[in-house]
């Protein structure tokens, strides 16, 4: 899939007046990077390292999702650092502090030292990883930030497409340890040096005028409001319900008679539902409100849930709503990336889009191991996916409610 140049021209020339495109293109770069190596190698590597070690790929991976939480909770203080002092410390610290906690992983003797690794490195996604960038770039582009946000989703897509199989092809080579230095040395050689050099633009002054309750002193009266709490648990239940019928998305197909093959494939070609979703979003935000597009996603996320939950087949029917699904599941990222600066403005979103990432994040996080869970308690993953249709209903029902009163 090509990146998309011109998306990201058109983003530099919608953006603030006079601003560089220098900051999009840099973060499109430690994006990809940052999220192959953090993130989308380590399941490439999971088997490798139980192999090596005797710990089970549950156990290993009990670590990685700890990773996760850590990090959702690390995105509160990091966006109070980013309204105040802009993004360009926080980024280039956390991306030494990535490098070096991949190294520890590599290092690591026993399973105490890889998760106490795992710990830093969840620290260090708080300041590398999508929160941060999108925060740097509604400053930097705003008021026209939107196709910035989405040049960036749809670059940082390309993340699992390069890195999944470069981590394969050094797994056929090296031992997991010797990947992960490899991938260790690519981090910091990318990140650090351009976020360092990138990001030195000055941190734009947050607006006189802030919308909504939006000016930083106000922070803690918007968290409390209940459109805010209401956005915050219908974009809960939207992200575990979405990653939780991803990552079950195999066994769901194959127990309705494919074949691991054929579920494969579903699964990655949710990834081109991924991009059209994005694709489109621009076009959705000129034409609808605030309130409508988020009933519509998150309705879209529900119907879909619910065709795979309750549809026997034939598979060619199931592989092609895993397609569709994919759609809301990759528009919701830009949804979420906007969802304070609709609502309340620009002044603190590094607080506010940290504040409501928190729960979102750990949810995810969450979603693999809880939808494994479920799925046996419940006695199937059919049932499973009834259970998660459930969740995104909730969270389209609440979202007419999210809104604040001008």
């Amino acid at each position: 899939m090509p990146a998309p140049v011109p998306a990201a021209r058109s983003a530099a020339r919608t953006g603030a007046a006079g601003m560089s495109p220098v900051p999009l293109i840099a973060l499109c770069v430690t994006e990809i990077t940052s999220w192959g190596v953090l993130y989308y190698a380590f399941p490439v590597l999971a088997p490798a390292i139980a192999a090596d070690t005797g710990w089970s790929i549950a156990t290993a991976t009990a670590a990685f999702s700890i990773a996760l939480v850590v990090a959702a909770i690390g995105g509160i203080p990091a966006g109070r650092l980013l309204d105040r002092h802009g993004p360009r410390a926080l980024m280039t610290t956390g991306s030494a502090a990535a490098a070096l906690a991949v190294v520890l992983i590599a290092a690591a003797p026993n399973l105490l030292c890889f998760t106490a690794a795992w710990l830093l490195a969840g620290s260090a996604m708080t300041a590398v990883l999508y929160q941060p960038a999108f925060a740097a770039l509604t400053r930097y582009y705003a008021p026209r930030h939107v196709p910035a946000l989405t040049t960036l989703t749809l670059v940082a897509g390309l993340a699992s497409t390069v890195f999944a199989p470069l981590t394969d092809a050094l797994a056929h080579h090296l031992s997991w340890r010797g990947v992960y230095l490899v991938l260790a040395a690519v981090l910091a050689a990318v990140t650090i040096p351009l976020h360092a050099i990138a990001l030195r633009h000055p941190w734009p002054p947050a607006p006189k005028r802030p919308s909504g309750g939006g000016h930083p002193h106000r922070v803690g009266q918007v968290v409390r409001s209940r459109p805010f709490l209401l956005l915050a648990l219908a974009f809960t239940l939207s992200a575990f319900a979405m990653f939780a019928v991803m990552t079950n998305l195999i066994p769901l197909l194959t127990s309705r008679g494919a074949d691991s093959t054929t579920a494969a494939w579903a699964l990655g070609l949710g990834g081109v539902g991924q991009v059209a979703g994005r694709l489109g979003y621009g076009s959705l935000a000129r034409r609808t409100s605030v309130r409508a597009r988020t009933v519509w996603i998150l309705s879209a996320g529900a119907v879909t849930t619910a065709g795979l939950a309750v549809l026997p087949g034939p598979v060619a029917l199931l592989t092609g709503i895993a397609v569709l699904a994919g759609a809301p599941r990759g528009i919701t990222t830009l949804l979420q990336a906007t969802a304070v600066s609709d609502r309340w403005g620009t002044a603190a979103y590094g607080s506010l889009s940290g504040i409501l990432a928190a729960p979102v994040t750990t949810a995810t996080a969450l979603a693999p191991w809880a939808g494994a869970a479920l799925a046996t308690a419940l006695g199937g993953y059919p049932n499973l996916f009834l259970l998660l249709t459930a969740c995104a209903t909730v969270a389209a029902a609440l979202a007419p409610a999210t809104v604040p009163h001008p």
